[in-house]
């Protein structure tokens, strides 16, 4: 497994792979890597002959008053992680050089940015977008594959992919979860004992949504409720949103005819989590 650092390191590893008529995937990650993210680097495996893992905290997906500077970072034991998996770069590179001065373009999604997160973290899509066009087109990546766990995002970068008539397939993976049912995600290093007790609220509310819509349930109002009942016996917990969408354009629907996700994101004390259930017909 390389380790690659440069902007142009990086194009000429995947340029001579493409010469030899190699399908390469990539997995982008911000690092403090888990078994989802593993996950995520053996869809990209089943889908091409080289795997590139990109590790890179970016800047601009961050608002002024959120944890840029504590996300948690653990270089070695990513690459540890990764190795066994199967991947074969490891994409590394520094703020400078994907940000070199005078960088001045971004790319900003309309309104699939403007609900779920993105009334609450205005700036976040224009920053994700943008650095992941950049990783496509550094890596020329024919497969990117992203976590469900993250669905606005996803659905987003399908959308900018299909809009941009960019040359990749933009691949989700399912949600992998704790025992208990916490959805994994680098986040939940932050929580104390008490406070990933607390969390586990989030699955719970939605399982219990699933459980309704399996019932027959549609109304969007009366599943809602139904997770509200559930969050609000963890008054610990602090929403930020519960909200029921289309999944084609992620607006709130009022009744479920088509497939349609069920969203939460809560501050449990000072981190902020976010989770998901897919209705699905």
């Amino acid at each position: 497994m390389e380790v690659i650092q440069q902007v142009d390191a990086m194009r000429a590893w995947s340029a001579e792979h493409i010469r030899a008529g190699r399908r390469i995937g990539l997995v982008p990650t911000m690092g403090y890597l888990h078994p989802g993210h593993v996950s995520l680097v053996a869809g990209a495996r089943q889908r091409a002959d080289r795997v590139v893992a990109s590790i890179f905290v970016n800047p601009t997906q961050f608002g002024p008053q959120e944890d840029l500077a504590r996300y948690p970072r653990d270089l070695e034991g990513d690459l540890a992680k990764l190795a066994p998996a199967g991947v074969d770069v490891v994409f590394t590179p520094s703020a400078e050089e994907l940000y070199p001065p005078g960088f001045d373009c971004y790319v900003v999604p309309q309104e699939m940015s403007t609900v779920l997160c993105g009334a609450s973290r205005p700036t976040h899509f224009r920053g994700v977008c943008t650095v992941v066009l950049l990783l496509f087109r550094i890596t020329r990546a024919d497969v990117a594959v992203f976590g469900e766990k993250d669905f606005q995002q996803l659905q987003i970068l399908r959308r900018m992919a299909r809009d941009l008539w960019l040359d990749v397939q933009v691949v989700g993976m399912p949600i992998v979860r704790e025992p208990d049912g916490l959805a994994m995600s680098s986040r939940n290093v932050y929580l104390s004992a008490s406070e990933r007790h607390e969390a586990v609220c989030l699955s719970r509310a939605l399982a219990a949504v699933r459980t309704a819509f399996a019932k027959g349930e549609r109304q969007s109002a009366a599943l809602l409720a139904v997770a509200h009942r559930v969050l609000e016996q963890t008054p610990g917990v602090r929403l930020d949103y519960c909200a029921l969408a289309d999944q084609a354009t992620l607006q709130p629907t009022t009744v479920v005819t088509q497939p349609a996700i069920c969203a939460i994101a809560a501050y449990v004390g000072r981190t902020r989590l976010i989770d998901n259930q897919q209705l699905l017909f």
